[in-house]
């Protein structure tokens, strides 16, 4: 399927790709604030609803717009479907930390779940509000348990998909017991921010998704990625539960000898063994096009959302290059390897599948996702 949204082609406002999430002028996407739980909208056969949690008790980020907006220009790909079918996607963001506030399990209204990042321990029984790690976040930990509940249920639903970034890779390794959360101290540099580097494992490097990614980063597998993370994921003794699969390990240093937290994992892969289907990382791969997303920085600041301080670190994270080489189009490769093309894959599915089960037989399937090229340069 080749379109271009009428609201993106050249000389026209591109609508869709700054500022706060909302609704697509186009008519294929919504999104939704969860914060209690009569928040929820009545569910509509019409609507594919995909939730996301948002890690951030409340704190000013970017990274929980990015991935709605990464869901948003998925669903704007699909217009003609839109067009054909009246199936929309909804995007319903729950705001878990601070409300504590759950989606449902798998099997009724939801079947794809997102992750985003967050401050704070990844363990929230560990944020008293004043050690350095809490940054500040003093937390009611009774979120955990359900959630850890839902991850459960994601993981025995092959139906189901969940893709995680930073805060909420790291809670998985806590709940799956994978990796240890281990705060950066100096001995490590403190907090690892800006663009920095990853290398595959060699288990990527045969996986049917990522070892694609690794043909395209030559002999030594080293992947550029937009980093902004206080704790590190050290790997528990012992051998991997069956199906875990490392993807990512950290470098110290842009060139330098791998070290030893993990940033990339598989808990399990699609049905046709070629897509992670539970699987996260510890980077921000929804974060692209970083020239638009600081004008979203500015505009934060403009409303009084934002301190200075937090403006100047995402300033230096967001404009950092190296020579002699295209930061930007290594940071969106990255991302769509890591994120945009394994939702892509799994939001066509669940978009095939709703309008068949509605009688209408679309040119759509998730398998071009899988098959054809992920990498498509925007710049």
């Amino acid at each position: 399927m080749s379109f271009l949204c009428r609201h993106k082609l050249p000389g026209s406002q591109h609508f869709c790709g700054l500022d706060r999430p909302a609704d697509a002028p186009c008519g294929a996407f919504e999104y939704i604030r969860v914060e209690r739980a009569e928040d929820l909208p009545a569910a509509d056969p019409r609507i594919v609803d995909v939730a996301v949690l948002d890690m951030n008790h409340g704190w000013p980020n970017l990274g929980h717009d990015c991935l709605v907006h990464a869901l948003l220009d998925a669903s704007c790909a699909l217009l003609p479907v839109v067009q054909e079918t009246g199936v929309r996607v909804r995007a319903v963001s729950f705001d878990v930390r601070r409300s504590g506030v759950i989606p449902e399990a798998p099997g009724g209204r939801f079947s794809l779940y997102v992750g985003t990042g967050g401050p704070g321990h990844l363990d929230p029984h560990a944020n008293d509000g004043a050690s350095e790690y809490s940054q500040g976040i003093d937390e009611n930990p009774s979120w955990q348990t359900p959630l850890y509940k839902l991850f459960d249920d994601i993981l025995n639903d092959e139906h189901a998909a969940l893709l995680a970034v930073c805060h909420t890779f790291g809670v998985m390794c806590h709940w799956s017991g994978v990796a240890r959360p281990v705060f950066r101290g100096p001995e490590k540099g403190g907090k690892s921010a800006g663009v920095l580097e990853n290398v595959l494992t060699p288990e990527a490097v045969d996986h049917p998704w990522f070892g694609r990614f690794g043909a395209e980063l030559m002999s030594e597998g080293r992947l550029r990625v937009l980093d902004n993370r206080l704790f590190d994921l050290l790997p528990t003794p012992g051998a991997y539960p069956r199906g875990v699969v490392p993807i990512g390990w950290e470098t110290l240093g842009v060139g330098g000898p791998r070290g030893d937290a993990l940033t990339m994992v598989e808990w399990a892969r699609d049905a046709g063994g070629v897509m992670p289907r539970v699987f996260g990382v510890n980077h921000h791969p929804e974060i692209v096009d970083r020239a638009g997303q600081l004008v979203l920085v500015e505009q934060k600041l403009e409303r009084g959302e934002v301190s200075a301080q937090w403006v100047a670190e995402r300033r230096e994270a967001l404009t950092r290059t190296f020579p002699d080489e295209n930061s930007e189009l290594r940071l969106q490769r990255t991302s769509n390897y890591t994120l945009l093309g394994p939702l892509r894959f799994h939001l066509w599915r669940q978009v095939r599948l709703r309008a068949e089960s509605l009688g209408f037989a679309i040119d759509l399937h998730e398998d071009q996702v899988a098959a054809g090229p992920p990498f498509v340069a925007h710049l």
